[in-house]
């Protein structure tokens, strides 16, 4: 039985113990020293700075052990509301640690404070920020929109947060990402610390190989632009009974956005770009999708099923094509339910496995449909060329290809008359960096045609300097074999990996 309103459960939550040395010091340095041999002042100096270098890394200990018995209650009890955990959020070392974990280049919300000018006077800044935060004089701002261009030609909004409102989500996500990472399910990769892309790219990959011979792949229309804020308090409550916590969460998503120098309300979704954003919708997909398909997917008697998901895309894989349509039909309802809808054009169910090229060619259909997936064309192949061994060949997606050797394009024609060694150590960058995401077996040739083509851009580039250009492509190559890396695979085949 938790305690009344405000009050932390002793034997489940813990508690902020109150730093009696520290208290005793500071009465002492008030009073000053009165009662203390006058003649030890030197001595009891050097000792005090001492001491102060001592609390301050035991004081770090102490946060981060008091984290940990969070996280163990949260695991251990699956049920139990945390009703005391605002003091962890407004703890200063955890403010800190949240300031210093920024990036220092990061752009600028509304009120133009950097984190070089925010840094000037950092600990009376941080003192500030967390005595308001412990006595609810905080109050988060509206964020600054802006757009960013995607490969489809369409433009993503995304919201910048002043840097205090930054400090203050890096902090919260830590307090709340020790209860929540223990409800998570296995499946759910978007976002999470330890699961990256290609963790979840590894999991498609060998659930591919099963008993599946149908695939929905599914993608939510506008997930974080229409995502329900009375729905995610309420899921957020299953575990967070502090009140201060949750008026903390409401003041960022009513914070509003800022465009064009109006501020605008946001009744409904949360802002990309904020660091609390990626936390808030993995737990709305957790109560929404994540624990009811964990339900449908051990119902056997239905046959065999698999989902992953980063984020708002994921992918399902059926035993039987009934099995599949049944599944979407009570998936669009169940969003609909939500505030939710799944996007029409990129949600689709597909014949796809290691028996779907003999079973489409014995009916005499073409070869089987492919699907994207995080960067990825996933193609029903085999091994080689003259080889019946099923295989899952993954390509990077053409039209993000495209884009990204356009974008290259765009940022050549800006450096023309950069020195040599500086545009190849640019786009030394821009070819290993595609090759560390992209390098994974049965790309091979996608990532020699990537490297080629940037270097013909570069090539054409140069000889645009001049409208007497001598540059050949011979000579051209020395530049490519000295600046631009040679492709191989960065990632083996998922089964080789699980050996290491």
């Amino acid at each position: 039985m938790m305690n009344g309103h405000g009050k932390s459960d002793r034997p489940k939550v813990p508690a902020k113990f109150a730093n009696k040395d520290e208290a005793a010091n500071t009465s002492a340095e008030r009073d000053g020293g009165k009662g203390a041999d006058q003649g030890k002042h030197g001595r009891q100096n050097t000792q005090r700075t001492q001491c102060r270098g001592q609390q301050r890394m035991s004081s770090e200990d102490s946060v981060q052990s008091a984290l940990d018995r969070v996280r163990e209650i949260a695991k251990s009890d699956k049920k139990v509301q945390f009703t005391n955990l605002l003091h962890h959020i407004s703890n200063v070392e955890r403010l800190r640690a949240a300031y210093f974990l920024m990036k220092k280049a990061a752009a600028a919300g509304i009120d133009g404070e950097t984190w070089a000018s925010y840094g000037e006077n950092l600990e009376e800044n941080l003192q500030s920020l967390s005595e308001r935060l412990q006595k609810g004089g905080y109050r988060a701002k509206p964020v600054r929109r802006v757009f960013i261009a995607k490969a489809d030609g369409k433009q993503r909004p995304l919201g910048v947060p002043v840097l205090e409102d930054k400090i203050v989500q890096r902090s919260a996500v830590e307090v709340l990402s020790a209860i929540y990472e223990t409800d998570f399910l296995d499946f759910s990769y978007g976002y999470r610390p330890g699961k990256g892309q290609h963790h979840c790219l590894d999991a498609l990959y060998g659930e591919l190989f099963g008993k599946v011979n149908w695939v929905l792949d599914a993608d939510i229309r506008g997930f974080f632009d229409h995502l329900n804020h009375d729905w995610l308090i309420k899921f957020i409550e299953h575990r967070i009974k502090d009140k201060r916590v949750i008026r903390l969460i409401q003041k960022w998503l009513k914070a509003g956005v800022m465009l064009d120098g109006r501020r605008e309300e946001t009744e409904e979704g949360v802002p990309q770009g904020g660091s609390i954003s990626p936390l808030l919708a993995n737990v709305y997909l957790h109560y929404v999708l994540d624990l009811w398909a964990r339900q449908r997917r051990n119902d056997k008697s239905r046959g065999e099923m698999f989902i992953v998901r980063w984020a708002d895309d994921f992918v399902v894989g059926f035993q039987h094509q009934s099995q599949a349509e049944g599944f979407l039909a009570d998936l669009k309802e169940r969003m609909l339910k939500f505030s939710l809808e799944l996007h029409p054009e990129k949600t689709r169910i597909l014949e796809f496995g290691r028996f779907a090229i003999n079973n489409r060619k014995r009916r005499g259909l073409r070869k089987p449909e492919t699907f994207n997936f995080l960067g990825f064309t996933h193609i029903c192949g085999n091994i080689s060329q003259g080889s019946k061994m099923f295989t899952v060949r993954r390509h990077t997606i053409a039209k993000k290809m495209r884009a990204k050797l356009l974008e290259v394009k765009t940022e050549l024609r800006r450096r023309l008359h950069q020195p040599i060694p500086e545009q190849g150590k640019w786009l030394k960058s821009v070819v290993d960096g595609h090759c560390r995401y992209y390098g994974v077996p049965t790309n091979l040739q996608q990532l020699t045609a990537f490297r080629y083509q940037v270097s013909r851009l570069w090539f054409r580039t140069l000889r645009r300097r001049s409208q007497k250009s001598t540059l050949t492509w011979k000579r051209m190559k020395r530049f490519t074999d000295c600046w631009l890396p040679h492709v191989r695979i960065h990632h083996p085949f998922p089964s080789k990996r699980s050996r290491v």
